[in-house]
């Protein structure tokens, strides 16, 4: 086995789904250094309410492993394929990974949440303005809610609590109608 496995990089690992701890004990057991990040949810079944460990990234976990020689890490049972560009392996940043460690470390209470990124088409779930729509932006320091009106190019916008709003679709495949049926590229209103 590869010595010295602190000098790689971190790699992210798409596993199949339920198969998380199994794929992370097979490649400790091979001498990789894996993260799993979980978070404890409570499981309701007709008889009982339980405790359980859930992935924190469902279909995912973390390893370490020299990105030339990632044969052995793609021939193992239940793994997909290592996340990358172009069919190489992109490595995540460090900084990220000891967030999440830090996080998970700190037995506060987190869970999974859908990735939302300043530009991104949400809805609105909570408070007086349920099941509106606009357009997530940032502006100092705060997150706020863009509502436009096509027709007219004008458009409003409200701090809201990110935590209330879910996103539509993702902004590489977001389009916008401006009031005339013709579908326009995405502006990122930053």
């Amino acid at each position: 086995m590869t010595t010295g496995i602190q000098r790689f990089s971190w790699f992210a690992l798409q596993v199949r789904t339920r198969h998380e701890s199994g794929v992370a004990s097979f490649l400790e057991g091979k001498g990789y250094q894996s993260f799993l990040p979980q978070y404890t949810c409570r499981k309701r079944w007709s008889d009982r309410v339980r405790e359980v460990e859930n992935p924190l990234f469902p279909g995912y976990l973390f390893c370490r492993f020299d990105p030339q020689d990632r044969l052995p890490i793609l021939t193992t049972p239940g793994v997909i394929q290592v996340v990358g560009y172009n069919r190489s392996p992109a490595p995540v940043e460090e900084s990220e990974i000891q967030a999440v460690q830090a996080l998970v470390a700190s037995g506060l209470p987190c869970q999974p949440w859908p990735f939302l990124a300043v530009g991104d088409r949400v809805r609105i779930e909570a408070g007086p303005l349920r099941g509106y729509e606009g357009r997530l932006v940032h502006f100092k320091g705060n997150q706020r809610l863009v509502l436009s009106i096509g027709l007219v190019h004008r458009s409003v916008a409200v701090e809201i609590d990110a935590t209330s709003v879910k996103p539509l679709r993702s902004p590489s495949t977001a389009r916008l109608d401006g009031g005339d049926g013709q579908l326009r590229p995405l502006r990122l209103a930053v």
